[in-house]
């Protein structure tokens, strides 16, 4: 067994990608070093890194948005389509399916975090009062900040890698691979290397981030329930427990992360049920909600567009810009994964699908949770801008609400196992993703080795782990997420043209009969060890 095992093991070895593995890790290790050893200068630097991209640069960013969905609804109607991402009959996944993963893996539980208090964080904002009443615009906004813009980052990478990966059948699950209709062989060296690590930084970045704001009411909430003290020893088993849950359901591979994508699913709606029927803000939820969706659609374009010029108030520079980029590092990992899930999918499908689940989701949480936060205060039942002014304190300020509801400890349960899902969910995401990113190449049906997907889910737990210990640490990593987001929005312009110009000589090989139809199972499959790129589609006679 043991003379077996070992050229198992070497193989896997050379299969490994160590560069675009371990330097980007080593880069954000590094980085940590000097957050806490130089918190002061490191903070400034980067402090002023950001200002020059976000503020001075800042309509890099919006242009970026607009071009996305736009770009996306392109992708949708035209020729491009009719086009199957692989050859199956009908979707590997069913609707549900689906639909619960994308949803579940894109969002982590920073959804549950801001549905519950972005209203408060907009309500003394200037812009606000100049747009009108608060109860028509600080419930408009999170609509806007989590609505088609950002899902339309994720959906035309999505198809760009579903196309990559289950038309062109292309060995190497990487950004580079991406480019490479547009870069030709340059992404097989330095460019490549460059546009990976990148990447991979990126992701360690964004990953490494995404805890700092839900984990303390996930830990506050429990600590309420059960008596137990606030403590980091607290948040630690916390997170020890996330990744328990999802390292057990990236083991056991696609069907064990699309069974824990479900139960999350179950966990979400049933927590927007305790809120809908037992806060008693039905009728001032359904109407509000409708109020934000119709002031969204009639003045998209220009929220899209504003850039305050004068910085009367610089809102769009204080959140429009912040959540467009933190929305573009999240794009290393989570359109791979829909991609990956979208076999057997038309691109039309890929896309509407992706903008139905994608919005009704995150919707039905802002209308919802956000709505019954903001109908206590107008009501006058619960000063909650009094208590966050007071406090300075967004998680107590939360737990105030729930303090309200009926059966609140319960509530508060099903809040924590709900954000436990929806973490667990995210991070199988990420862990397979970036378990694909350590090889020099993997084919479409083939999974990442077990070992490797181990090594990463605990890997991308370990750094938030190391990091709650050191605030200033978390701030400034946030802001290197940001800061990442203007190279990962240049190669996300290169990933979409080089896919409008692949699927353009996909399309142009196509027999006239399969164009129109596009029937499922007519292309051929490129032989193993032949370019893609440079390999027809053989017509059936």
């Amino acid at each position: 067994m043991q003379n077996k095992s070992q050229p198992e093991k070497t193989t896997l070895l050379k299969q490994m990608d160590w560069v675009t593995t371990l330097i980007p890790f080593v880069c954000i290790l590094l980085l940590c070093f000097l957050f806490m050893v130089y918190p002061a200068g490191s903070s400034s630097i980067l402090g002023s890194i950001r200002f020059f991209l976000g503020d001075q640069l800042g309509s890099y960013y919006l242009i970026l948005g607009l071009a996305a969905v736009i770009c996306s609804l392109y992708m949708a109607f035209s020729p491009y389509g009719k086009i199957r991402l692989g050859n199956l009959p009908k979707p590997q996944y069913s609707s549900f399916q689906w639909g619960s993963m994308m949803f579940t893996a894109g969002l982590a539980a920073d959804i549950l975090f801001y549905s519950l208090c972005e209203w408060m964080l907009y309500a003394g904002e200037p812009h606000i009062a100049e747009m009108g009443a608060m109860q028509d615009w600080a419930g408009t906004y999170p609509l806007f900040h989590w609505g088609p813009i950002p899902w339309s980052f994720y959906i035309i990478l999505a198809v760009s890698f579903g196309f990559m990966i289950h038309v062109r059948r292309r060995s190497k699950q990487k950004y580079s691979e991406a480019c490479r209709a547009l870069l030709g062989s340059r992404v097989d060296g330095i460019w490549g290397r460059l546009i990976d690590l990148t990447a991979v930084f990126a992701l360690l970045a964004g990953t490494a981030t995404t805890f700092a704001l839900a984990t303390p009411l996930l830990s506050m909430a429990l600590s309420r329930v059960f008596g137990i003290p606030e403590t980091n020893f607290l948040t630690i088993a916390i997170l020890a427990v996330i990744c328990l849950v999802y390292t057990l359901a990236v083991y056991f591979g696609m069907k064990g992360v699309a069974r824990l994508a479900a139960s999350c699913v179950y966990l979400f709606f049933g927590l927007l049920a305790y809120f809908f029927f037992c806060g008693g803000q039905m009728r001032f939820i359904v109407e509000t909600g409708l109020t934000s969706l119709g002031n969204l659609t009639q003045n998209f374009i220009g929220m899209a567009t504003w850039t305050d010029s004068l910085r009367t108030s610089s809102f769009p520079q204080n959140w429009t810009i912040f959540y467009w980029a933190y929305w573009m590092v999240w794009c290393v990992a989570t359109p791979f994964f829909i991609g990956t899930i979208s076999r057997g999918r038309t691109i039309r499908q890929t896309v509407l699908g992706g903008y139905f689940f994608g919005l009704a989701g995150t919707f039905t949480s802002f209308i919802i949770l956000g709505n019954q936060g903001l109908g206590l205060q107008l009501s006058g039942r619960l000063d909650l801008l009094g208590i966050y002014a007071e406090t300075q304190d967004l998680y107590q300020t939360i737990i105030a609400i729930f303090e309200t509801l009926p059966l609140a400890k319960a509530g508060l349960v099903l809040l924590a196992l709900t954000m436990i899902a929806f973490y667990a969910t995210s991070f199988d995401a990420l862990a397979i993703v970036a378990s694909s990113y350590s090889y020099k190449s993997l084919d479409a049906d083939e999974e990442p080795d077990k070992r490797v997907k181990l090594f990463w889910a605990v890997l991308l737990m370990l750094l938030p782990i190391a990091l709650i210990f050191s605030e200033n640490s978390m701030t400034n990593l946030q802001t290197v997420s940001i800061i990442a987001a203007f190279p990962i929005g240049i190669i996300i312009f290169l990933i979409v043209w080089s896919f409008f110009k692949d699927a353009k000589r996909y399309l142009a090989e196509l027999p006239q009969a399969d164009l129109q139809a596009h029937i499922p199972g007519k292309e051929k499959e490129p032989a193993k060890g032949t370019d893609p790129e440079t390999t027809a589609v053989s017509e059936e006679k």
